[in-house]
């Protein structure tokens, strides 16, 4: 049955499965860069978990560095999200919406990487700054590089709705190809979205409990474009030719 469906598929069909697969290859690699590694180290310094690890200079720059690298990926990511969306749109126009928001969200993130290479620049202003409270971030942003922390703020917010986008066009897409595993990974990529929300709060106030959401964030993130690859890698396998009498 599976097989015959993709017989069926028009071009655009093809092509927009291919860029939803490599994707999702993109937005795994983004999320165990971006997120999975920065979290756990500031977790791990937060909690004074171990002595080598304490917020300073080398941490910064080492999270700065990673979230830079990764928020490169995430921005080829959307820019192929939003590749799949365009195709899908010339056989399902209601991808129309999904394709505009990625394409914000790539802006986002291209400011997302310029905040981090602001954050990478004045590590030792802000490791000073900090004095081990991640909650005073934004504040130490403003003070020492008041337009690395704006650009955060638009970019977070940019990318934010980007990230909606996503979420929209893996729900479609989750009816088009008929696969169910790829709304799982649209309904992780909006939990995602929601969980972004406190670490991000906890930069302008104190959230309790916010510290442990960072080691849920990074999973969910790597999560949703695991559950798009599962639903779509069946899909895009070339099918064997059949041998010749």
């Amino acid at each position: 049955m599976s097989s015959t469906r993709t017989l069926r598929w028009s071009e655009e069909d093809r092509v927009g499965a291919g860029r939803l697969r490599w994707g999702a290859w993109v937005g795994l690699v983004a999320a165990a860069l971006g997120l999975l590694l920065p979290s756990f180290s500031l977790f791990l310094a937060g909690q004074g978990s171990l002595r080598t690890l304490a917020f300073g200079t080398a941490l910064l720059r080492a999270t700065g560095l990673f979230v830079l690298i990764g928020a490169a990926f995430f921005v080829l990511s959307l820019f192929l999200y939003r590749r799949a969306f365009a195709h899908l749109r010339q056989s399902s126009p209601e991808f129309a919406l999904a394709s505009a928001l990625c394409l914000l969200g790539s802006v986002g993130f291209l400011l997302i990487l310029v905040a981090a290479a602001y954050l990478t620049g004045s590590a030792s202003n802000l490791g000073s700054c900090l004095q081990g409270h991640p909650s005073n971030a934004l504040s130490c942003m403003e003070t020492n590089q008041p337009l690395g922390a704006y650009t955060a703020i638009v970019g977070f917010v940019l990318g934010w709705l980007g990230g909606i986008g996503i979420v929209l066009g893996l729900w479609l897409a989750s009816d088009h190809f008929e696969e169910r595993t790829i709304a799982l990974g649209s309904a992780l990529y909006l939990l995602l979205l929601l969980l972004a929300l406190a670490p991000f709060l906890e930069l302008l106030f104190t959230v309790p409990g916010g510290g442990y959401l960072l080691l849920l964030l990074p999973l969910v993130g790597v999560g949703a474009p695991t559950m798009v690859l599962f639903g779509i890698l069946p899909r895009t396998r070339p099918s064997r030719p059949a041998a010749s009498a």
